[in-house]
């Protein structure tokens, strides 16, 4: 493979970003004059750090991955953002990604003026990797894989998956929003391997963290920095890291709580297959089921009219007539099931 430097766009190699007062005092306890802070109305008065490195420790042990390969934003989508900013340059460089998936990734394409190509999922919703790669060029920077993906809720096969690597030189970003609800294992691990390879993960699904936007990039050193060159200074704030530091010293709740939601998924499918307005209920390893009914317009409103929001995904390819449905509490799932029983 090449080297990721080759990757990054030639005006953010020579890019000079903007340094911080905290990036330029990274001691303790003092009194601080440099950074045009309120004095009064401590703690919040001050700037947050602009690494988070107190948090990235955290993340660094509890993930087995160094704090510098450790890219922090506000939420998954500004690292989308500015993976997409760092290394495709607008009008020349192009994404690849599998239709249907998360819709950020093309919106964000667009935004940046970089070409995004759709590659369709089997009717199983199950990869294509020869089309995948006949898709690709050598104008291809990235290659976005939601796996488990979102709104279909499958895994796609690891192997497939590693398969990209002997023959797609750009990046491969494998978005893992949703790994904690799956059996199979994260590409965490392989890290290592592929310097190449970038995975995204959250505190916004298992961790139950959504309000607080943090979303998390692991990568090679040379992607990590590349991406901190383009960040704005203090990307994530005080409330946020704090929050994210005493959440994720809790695994045993995360833990706890996963679990109900994977029990309540199995049980939930079980139920939604025995209705007689539902076609089928797709198999998955996410917090959520893709459901095909018959008419999805129809029960989508009238859910709506019971004040049950589910996520209508008709319009998405290969999911005519779907219903998304987020696993809740026991006691949503009970009026779920009763509306739909009255249907």
């Amino acid at each position: 493979m090449g080297s990721i430097n080759s990757l990054i766009r030639e005006n953010v190699k020579s890019l000079r970003p903007y340094s911080s007062a905290r990036d330029e005092y990274k001691g303790g306890s003092a009194v601080f004059l440099d950074a045009n802070e309120n004095p009064w109305f401590a703690p919040l008065n001050r700037y947050p750090d602009p690494r988070q490195r107190n948090l990235k420790k955290i993340i660094s042990k509890l993930k087995s991955v160094n704090e510098e390969n450790i890219f922090l934003g506000n939420g998954s989508d500004e690292a989308i953002d500015i993976i997409i900013r760092a290394f495709c340059e607008p009008g020349t460089d192009n994404i690849v990604s599998v239709d249907p998936s998360y819709g950020m990734y093309e919106v964000t394409a667009a935004i940046s003026n970089v070409e995004y190509r759709r590659v369709q999922l089997g009717e199983d919703f199950s990869l294509d990797h020869n089309r995948l790669r006949q898709s690709s060029d050598q104008g291809t920077k990235i290659i976005f894989l939601c796996s488990p993906n979102n709104p279909t809720g499958n895994s796609f096969s690891n192997e497939d998956i590693r398969r990209i690597f002997t023959w797609f030189k750009g990046l491969l970003i494998v978005d893992e929003a949703y790994i904690d609800f799956s059996d199979k294992p994260g590409f965490l691990d392989e890290l290592d391997r592929f310097d190449h390879l970038v995975v995204l993960q959250t505190l916004s699904k298992a961790w139950g963290r959504a309000g607080i936007r943090l979303g998390m990039a692991f990568g090679d050193k040379e992607v990590i920095e590349a991406m901190n060159k383009i960040k704005p200074p203090y990307n994530i704030n005080t409330l946020t890291i704090d929050e994210a530091i005493r959440t994720l010293r809790n695994v045993k709740e995360m833990n706890r709580r996963v679990k109900e939601i994977t029990e309540a998924r199995e049980m939930l499918a079980v139920q939604l297959g025995k209705l007689p307005m539902v076609r089928k209920v797709y198999p998955s390893d996410a917090n959520f089921l893709l459901v095909r009914v018959d008419d999805a317009d129809k029960l989508y409103g009238y859910l709506s009219d019971k004040k049950i929001i589910v996520r209508n995904r008709t319009t998405a390819t290969g999911c005519e007539n779907c219903l998304r449905i987020t696993i809740g509490k026991g006691e949503e799932i009970r009026l779920l099931l009763e509306a739909l029983q009255g249907f």
